[in-house]
């Protein structure tokens, strides 16, 4: 009896996705069966991006189904290669081309007030999430995926990366906890992703793995992939700093606290006191090692108002950031992270008395009858370009 590939969605509630059965055949050519409400306007396309995947692979025979509901040329490619990889066996990839503006890197010092996270597997939710204007948008292989589902979900994300447009999001994706999430990467690196978050890291070994990993896979992709791990763990708040500090391309840390706080077996709460020390703790190994920290994200995703009080004080701990589930999060986020006026006046005058000195060639700058040290005047250069970046 011949094997037969499954993968996709197409559940009642599903859009621009559809569900993939490849079977190998003795004879017969290669039989393309699609099931679509949009078969008359779009059935000629379809099976010509079937046909093009099928020789791609140098498959004669076989049977495939598709039933379509609205899925883009990017779906449709990741899921007949996905079923078909499950039956052959090829290292192979069906790539289409690469939209331009998803060759950009992006760079260490980014602003990453937001990240929007999105299933690895639910390809309607990419399509436009760019237009909320999130500062980086996840595509998630980890949590937000089911076991049975993550295989396929990695050619989603890889298409993803080359075919979905960003608007200048930086592109993002959460992989597995390491040692899976070294399988992930191959899916990732060499596809122009910005940025990965490394979920529920307790090492800098498990960073040094990703780095060694990378180095492998990394191909043509010349650009810097930067690393935001999570900490998720008793045992990872208290090797935050080893963490932070394990490679180079840690630009950020993040705090998980769903995972947290079951770890410490404590209830996570809207106060969330629970959690004041661990809070605390990344906050200070990020600045000690020169890296954005980055708060958890908020559940409730009605509660505007807990958000912004959520915001606030994480805004107060010392967090630079921090994550959405929602796109109505995302303007709450960035105005609750703004400087307030307050800030921004004590921040320019900081810069002016900074650049004051620096044009009579002074080695020593003060504001009024205080001295400013080179770290303050960093920090206020920083808040006039969140200032003007919120």
């Amino acid at each position: 009896m011949s094997k037969i590939g499954t993968v996709g969605n197409y559940d009642a509630d599903v859009r621009s996705d559809c569900q993939v059965s490849f079977e190998l055949t003795q004879s017969g050519g290669n039989v393309i069966d699609i099931q679509s409400k949009l078969i008359l306007l779009y059935g000629d396309a379809l099976n010509k991006l079937a046909t093009d995947v099928l020789n791609f692979f140098e498959i004669k025979n076989s049977k495939l189904t598709i039933l379509d509901k609205g899925s883009l040329d990017f779906v449709l490619a990741a899921r007949i290669e996905a079923a078909v990889k499950l039956v052959i066996d090829t290292d192979k990839e069906f790539l289409l081309p690469k939209l331009p503006q998803n060759t950009e890197a992006s760079l260490k010092d980014d602003f990453r007030v937001s990240r929007l996270y999105l299933p690895g597997n639910t390809p309607k939710l990419m399509i436009n999430a760019g237009v909320h204007k999130p500062n980086g948008i996840i595509l998630d292989l980890e949590d937000a995926v089911a076991p049975s589902k993550k295989y396929e979900a990695g050619f989603i994300v890889r298409n993803a990366l080359r075919n979905v447009d960003f608007y200048g999001a930086e592109r993002m994706v959460r992989i597995n906890q390491i040692p899976r999430g070294l399988d992930d990467l191959k899916f990732i690196v060499p596809h122009n992703v910005n940025l990965i978050l490394i979920p529920k890291v307790e090492s800098a070994d498990q960073i040094k793995q990703v780095d060694l990993a990378i180095e492998k896979i990394k191909r043509d992709n010349k650009n810097p992939i930067w690393y935001m791990p999570i900490i998720e763990s008793a045992l990872g708040v208290e090797k935050a700093f080893e963490i932070a500090t394990a490679s180079l391309n840690v630009v950020a840390m993040a705090i998980g606290l769903e995972d947290l706080t079951a770890d410490l077996g404590v209830r996570r709460t809207a106060e969330a006191t629970e959690s004041f020390f661990a809070r605390t703790r990344i906050v200070n190994a990020c600045k000690a090692a020169g890296i954005q920290p980055i708060d958890s994200v908020f559940s409730d995703v009605s509660d505007m108002e807990g958000l912004r009080k959520n915001v606030e004080i994480s805004k107060s701990l010392g967090f630079e950031g921090m994550g959405c589930i929602h796109p109505r999060q995302i303007n709450v986020i960035h105005d609750a992270f703004k400087p307030s006026a307050e800030e921004v006046e004590k921040a320019q005058k900081i810069v002016d008395a900074f650049k004051e000195a620096e044009a009579k060639g002074l080695g020593v700058v003060s504001l009024g009858s205080k001295m400013i040290d080179p770290p303050v005047v960093k920090r206020a250069i920083q808040t006039l370009k969140k200032n003007e970046n919120a």
